[in-house]
């Protein structure tokens, strides 16, 4: 079937095949790509700037993140929509638009570029190091720490390199990173946490309009902007102090970022829909059977093909909604109920060293009063294990996400590729991707380690995910409305869903840009 390509050669044709029955027996055929997510996406976000928000402003903003996550649905669900379709990425989709390949890999280099700040493993690196230490480190072990990052980096992509196809061995650490770290957390939630930061919390998610302002003092507080509206006419003035780690909240708060586009590979890897004509990425160790069609294979329009597809999309739904979503919300607000909790007995939160961040809930945890000797120290452990499970996987996958996205893209973008390497060799261009990377880790985690710190990693890996994903929801759009037949095309009301996620992201990008970059371009430009 032709397609509107640029260079990129067209689509083969296939009837699209049967799914298996929705129901418990099969549960295992509809569960996986969001559980992946999940996985994935419990990490930065929820470990590190969501306990950055409750302990500062308490469940008071939770909001941003059920905004956040609620559009990321749409979102993922259009990537999911472009791979039962044809069984390619939709990053492959946006190459097939004009101008061509050539203009859209240049511009997803630029928006891929949060991809290339290992912020995850350094943070995880001072876990590891608070372990051999028994003590949060300080200004002192700062190498220590830095060696431990380097030792992360390497190891995180060792996984990766077993299980068949790449995507079953993601699958399985994921799904144990979930289980591990929202059983951890609930547990501490409820043995430990009083009924009232529970409310704060959960509640917090419905507590749309609510901003932070200043006191007066040089403190903030949070009040509602339509509360407020009503009693004075007037909305407050939002502070923009911490606009930054508030862009970086709503960047990481379920996803985030070219990260969500990658939902569309795992489709395709899992075999979904029209995923298993194409094939997936096999790992080095045991995939020698595994292979990947350079083009996609799409379905004629008949009855038959768009009565499997409504049951194939049925796949999807009850994969965000049920599965997905649900798991963003227990990630964003379990380990924020530990932080509200823990984090006030923490003596680092006045500390400027920048690694603390992860360890301000675990350190509170040591230090909790009330507790005795042996419960304190057992939280601590575990607390700072339950760390490594979700911020070291978090950095395998984006390892992964950035290979598996790059070797998509050339695998059937370059014809010389396209001419030179049948489907059985695609893991060779992905773990050549994957090792200059790695190569690349080291590098950036030396320039941002000396030069910069693991907070600033973060921080601009978020910001730079806001402006990401709302770019690519409008390209989502595009292409959906463009390479799809009308038949399956998304409705008005998921096309709305898709086009606030880019309003909403882009929004908080040009927010943070205003306030924290323009000020020094202007004085640059003056003086």
């Amino acid at each position: 079937m032709p397609s509107p390509s640029t260079s990129i050669p067209d689509w083969d044709t296939a009837d699209l095949p049967e799914p298996r029955p929705l129901s418990w027996r099969n549960w295992t055929s509809f569960i996986g790509p969001g559980i992946v997510m999940m996985g994935i996406q419990i990490g930065g976000g929820e470990w590190l700037l969501g306990p950055q928000v409750t302990a500062k402003y308490g469940g008071g903003l939770m909001w941003i993140a059920t905004i956040a996550i609620v559009l990321q649905v749409f979102y993922n669900m259009e990537c999911g929509r472009y791979a039962l379709y044809c069984g390619e990425p939709v990053f492959t989709g946006f190459l097939r638009m004009r101008p061509g390949p050539r203009f859209w890999m240049g511009l997803m280099l630029l928006l891929n570029g949060s991809a290339l700040i290992p912020g995850l493993s350094t943070h995880g690196a001072a876990i590891i190091a608070s372990l051999w230490l028994n003590r949060p480190p300080t200004a002192d072990d700062k190498w220590l720490v830095i060696g431990l990052a380097y030792v992360c980096l390497l190891a995180i992509a060792l996984p990766v390199l077993v299980g068949g196809k790449v995507y079953n061995m993601l699958q399985a650490v994921m799904t144990a990173k979930v289980m591990f770290v929202l059983g951890f957390c609930l547990l501490v939630g409820i043995c430990f946490v009083e009924p009232l930061h529970w409310w704060q919390i959960f509640s917090g998610f419905t507590k749309f309009g609510n901003v932070p302002v200043s006191d007066g003092q040089g403190r903030e507080t949070v009040v509602n902007a339509f509360e407020h509206y009503s009693h004075f006419g007037t909305f407050p003035a939002v502070s923009l102090a911490n606009i930054a780690v508030l862009g970086a909240f709503a960047g990481y708060a379920g996803g985030g970022g070219l990260g969500n586009s990658t939902y569309s590979n795992f489709v395709r890897d899992k075999g979904w829909g029209m995923g298993s004509h194409v094939g997936a990425i096999g790992s080095a160790v045991g995939g020698t059977n595994v292979t990947l069609s350079h083009v996609g294979t799409v379905f004629p329009i008949t009855a038959d093909n768009l009565r499997k597809w409504k049951l194939w999309w049925r796949y999807i739904l009850i994969d965000q909604v049920y599965v997905w979503a649900p798991g963003c919300f227990m990630g964003m607000a379990l380990p924020a109920l530990m932080s509200i909790h823990f984090a006030a007995s923490s003596t680092l939160k006045q500390s400027d060293l920048a690694w603390a961040q992860a360890l301000i809930t675990a350190d509170g945890m040591r230090l909790a009063t009330g507790l005795g000797t042996v419960i304190p120290k057992l939280l601590w452990i575990t607390a700072l294990f339950a760390g490594l499970a979700v911020l070291l996987p978090s950095q395998m996958s984006i390892i992964d996400d950035f290979s598996r996205r790059w070797t998509d893209a050339l695998w059937t973008a370059s014809p010389r590729i396209r001419n030179t390497y049948h489907p059985g060799q695609v893991k060779w261009i992905y773990y050549g991707i994957l090792g200059s990377y790695v190569l690349w880790s080291f590098v950036c985690a030396y320039l941002f380690n000396t030069f910069g710190t693991p907070e600033l990693m973060t921080l601009v890996t978020a910001n730079l995910n806001n402006l990401a994903i709302g770019l690519t929801a409008l390209q989502l759009l595009w292409i959906n409305h463009t390479l799809l037949p009308r038949a399956i095309r998304p409705r008005w009301y998921q096309s709305l869903g898709v086009a606030l996620c880019a309003v909403f992201y882009l929004g908080f990008a040009l927010l943070v840009f205003f306030q924290k970059q323009w000020p020094v371009i202007a004085r640059l430009w003056q003086g």
